[in-house]
């Protein structure tokens, strides 16, 4: 670690760089998603099931809570060659996780906790997440939150009287973690034009849109790299504040995976650990079919991975959890990389 000659601490000097955490919201219909899908290399953990219209890579479709966390495990131990998770809603996902806390506690809703509870453990958990993605962060990974936007009344004292401000679809627990967790908050919207016609204000809406990156009253924006307070909504506009980074995304296989060997394939098992879950299934299932194949062409995936890797699975139900991994980890990288071959 580099030290100052003068002091002896351990000091860096100069700017680090490091993979970006961005929110983008706004209203609906807008193209949030389609801004997200233009950064570096995207999967889309799609909690709502809006980008079935988009031509981007996605796991599938999360039912609950724990799917969620197994996903994003599963992202940072396969072997892959994304650059970029879109989490796209964050809204739908904080859905999931109140349905999680509520199953978990017997309770029909976050209110029947009593005193607050429900709403503490709803910001312990989401804090938890949050942290929890730092693990991809670490890889080289840019992590990407797409919220909606929502109209609230609000009410300053030194401004006499309310106000309507957007501001993001969220409980008043997890949005502040969210703003404040994120390095680039960003609000879009349309253009709207003030006109003035015989001494009279008028706002003209248009299809033009904008990025906003600086707190206003209307919004909450935010960004540390001294962008334009307003901007075109393209990625051109922000692309420069993602340039590719020292650290790139894992593309060797997890360590709890056996490492390949130069020795003749044995027959043991590669590994012996618990059966895959029914996300994990669902998730090479979906792969599998976006490469053009059906279940009865298993022996495909045999061709493609050492067999030793898949020894004793016969049909997808046979894998275990690190055979699930690798294969979703495997065929991520050569659907991204444009299909079979």
């Amino acid at each position: 670690m580099p030290k100052n000659t003068a002091t002896g601490l351990p000091l860096i000097s100069g700017k680090v760089e490091k993979p970006q955490r961005v929110v983008i919201y706004g209203p609906e219909g807008i193209g949030k998603s389609t801004l997200a899908a233009a950064f570096p290399e995207p999967v889309f953990l799609d909690t709502e099931g809006g980008t079935i219209h988009l031509n981007v890579t996605r796991f599938a479709q999360p039912e609950n809570w724990e799917d969620i966390l197994a996903l994003v495990a599963q992202l940072g131990q396969s072997a892959h060659s994304f650059h970029t998770l879109v989490i796209d809603t964050v809204d739908w996902l904080e859905r999931l996780l109140i349905e999680h806390i509520c199953r978990k506690a017997h309770k029909d809703g976050i209110e029947d906790f009593g005193y607050g509870k429900g709403y503490t453990y709803l910001s312990e958990e989401f804090s938890r997440f949050l942290q929890s993605l730092e693990g991809l962060r670490g890889q080289g990974m840019h992590l990407v939150m797409v919220a909606h936007s929502t109209i609230r009344k609000f009410e300053q004292p030194d401004a006499g009287g309310a106000y309507d401000r957007y501001e993001l679809k969220l409980s008043k627990q997890c949005a502040p973690l969210l703003k404040e967790w994120c390095d680039l908050l960003l609000f879009v919207n349309y253009f709207t034009k003030v006109t003035e016609t015989d001494g009279r204000k008028k706002a003209v809406g248009g299809k033009e849109r904008r990025i906003y990156t600086a707190h206003c009253a209307a919004f909450d924006a935010k960004n540390r790299h001294g962008l334009d307070d307003v901007l075109p909504m393209e990625f051109a506009a922000i692309a420069h504040v993602f340039p590719a980074t020292s650290q790139q995304p894992a593309t060797q296989p997890p360590a709890s995976l056996p490492a390949k060997s130069e020795e003749p394939a044995k027959s043991t098992p590669a590994d012996t650990g618990k059966p895959a879950t029914g996300q994990q299934i669902k998730n090479i299932q979906a792969l599998w079919k976006t490469l053009g194949y059906g279940q009865e062409q298993m022996a495909k995936l045999f061709q493609w991975l050492d067999a030793e890797v898949l020894a004793g699975a016969e049909s997808w139900d046979d894998l275990t959890m690190e055979q699930a991994a690798r294969a979703i980890g495997f065929l991520s990288k050569k659907a991204s990389d444009g299909g079979a071959s």
